[in-house]
């Protein structure tokens, strides 16, 4: 227990330091990209994006998750599969390449053409680098893909920025993308190299498919309940909408990808080791739901509360209509925190068909929420709730299957992980209210501070002396290491 602990930590700090580093440094090159382009700029590259990553759920078919999973493959079956993925990945990128004049026909915009076929580059090398990334994984070398991760995305920032302001206008939203698809390519098979042959090696593929294609199904149908919002807005409303809704669904999604992005990764390669012992799979994952609560249900009240001030100063005052959706989107962080460590402990556990089944209903009930306040309501705003109540539902019936189907285990274990978290968050609320309405503060960066300072001494309190966590001990046990 003590190793997986160990190894889980270590995993996570590599990560964390990578993931932080680069979410300073893309809040950065946002920040500078926003005040240079206009909303429908964003919207442009946010629908061709969608697009994309929808042709790129079938280049992968669930292979990377089945190789960390399966540790029984040979090096022939992994040339195999990196075959068929580089060769699929040829196909995709020229199909997505040829239909970049229907896709600019149908939204009546003559720029994603152009976007469109750049970015059937950055398709063919996502999909070839599946084996080498999943190898990485598999191997847990969280160090080398943290400082890798961190130093292409900042010469990409970097390249975007300089391009904005030397006038390449919404072309400078591609090229991080592009530069980062092809250099992580290139330093993973370096790592990794694989043979390529010409086939599609069916008879590796065959070894891992049962795994593989719920997981690959699940992808499908979890990109339409992630994507169909802009989707829809971008059709049924306009790009500028859809650009404003983009960035507060962006501004949402920083933590979100910076605190999960730096567990999930982790998760799999290392609790794939209790496959045959679902028990202690099971208490295991509740340390981590519990941790990722105290984090997740305090930040979702922060973010509300200071939704105006980090939409002005990060976007500029030209973004003001993104803080209503913001502030609703912000609600539903902390569930969203926890909800995503769901599916690789369905991987983990073998059991992907149920992961299949959460995604299934989880897409029904997503996709009806989001067509109904469109077509009723109309508002970027109604979209926002109709994500966020959904998601509240979809908590729920993924860790009901998850506990009653996969498990095999009371729910009430689940509950008591949420039961103080909770708590803090109803104090947290109370003490952001009172601050709103009894003190007054227009320095948009001084309110910031003072909200966030209250709201973790707050947290801090709460977790030393209600004794879930002894902060002070381990800050302690820190320093004399520190200074031994």
């Amino acid at each position: 227990m003590q190793s997986y602990k160990k190894q889980l930590v270590s995993g996570i700090a590599y990560t964390a330091v990578a993931k932080y580093a680069g979410m300073a440094v893309s809040l950065v090159v946002v920040a500078v990209l926003a005040r240079l382009l206009s909303p429908s700029d964003f919207g442009v590259v946010a629908i061709a994006t969608v697009i994309i990553s929808f042709f790129s759920v079938f280049s992968d078919f669930g292979f990377e998750p089945a190789i960390i999973q399966y540790k029984q493959l040979t090096k022939k079956d992994l040339s195999n599969i990196f075959s068929y993925t580089t060769w699929m990945g040829v196909f995709l990128a020229v199909l997505f390449f040829f239909l970049s004049w229907a896709i600019s026909k149908y939204y009546k915009n003559d720029n994603l053409l152009l976007i469109c076929q750049l970015l059937s580059v950055n398709l063919f090398f996502a999909t070839a680098n599946i084996v080498p990334n999943a190898l990485v994984h598999k191997d847990k070398l969280f160090k080398f893909i943290a400082w890798r991760t961190l130093i292409v995305q900042t010469i990409g920032g970097t390249a975007a920025i300089i391009a904005a302001i030397s006038g390449l206008g919404l072309y400078s939203l591609v090229i991080n993308p592009i530069f980062s698809s092809i250099v992580i390519f290139m330093i993973n098979f370096r790592k990794y190299p694989q043979q390529l042959c010409f086939t599609f090696g069916t008879e590796s593929i065959k070894k891992i498919f049962s795994f593989s294609v719920y997981q690959f199904l699940f992808s499908v149908i979890n990109f339409f309940s992630r994507n169909l919002d802009k989707l829809i807005i971008g059709k049924y409303l306009n790009l500028s909408a859809l650009g404003y809704y983009e960035k507060s669904y962006r501004l949402m999604m920083l933590p979100l990808e910076n605190i999960t992005h730096i567990v999930s990764p982790v998760m799999h390669p290392i609790f794939s080791e209790f496959q045959s012992d679902l028990k202690k799979l099971a208490t295991s994952y509740e340390g981590v739901i519990k941790f990722l609560s105290f984090v997740g249900f305090p930040l979702s009240i922060l973010l509300y509360f200071t939704a105006k001030e980090l939409v002005l100063i990060i976007f500029g005052n030209q973004w003001l209509l993104s803080v209503p959706s913001f502030e609703i989107l912000a609600i539903s962080v902390g569930i969203q925190i926890v909800l995503a460590t769901a599916g690789p402990i369905f991987q983990a556990s073998n059991s992907t068909k149920q992961l299949f089944i959460c995604g299934l209903l989880s897409s029904a009930l997503t996709i009806s929420a989001v067509l109904f306040s469109v077509v009723v309501f109309k508002t970027i705003e109604s979209v926002a709730w109709a994500v966020t109540i959904t998601i509240a539902i979809n908590f729920l019936q993924v860790y009901m299957i998850m506990y009653l189907g996969v498990f095999k285990r009371n729910m009430a274990s689940l509950f008591k992980q949420l039961y103080s978290p909770l708590i803090v968050s109803a104090i947290l609320i109370i003490a952001n209210l009172l601050f709103r309405n009894f003190v007054q503060i227009d320095n948009l960066i001084l309110s910031l501070i003072c909200k966030s300072a209250i709201s973790l001494m707050i947290l801090l309190v709460y977790v030393q002396f209600s004794r879930e966590y002894d902060i002070y001990k381990k800050v302690r046990s820190l320093i004399n290491q520190t200074f031994s």
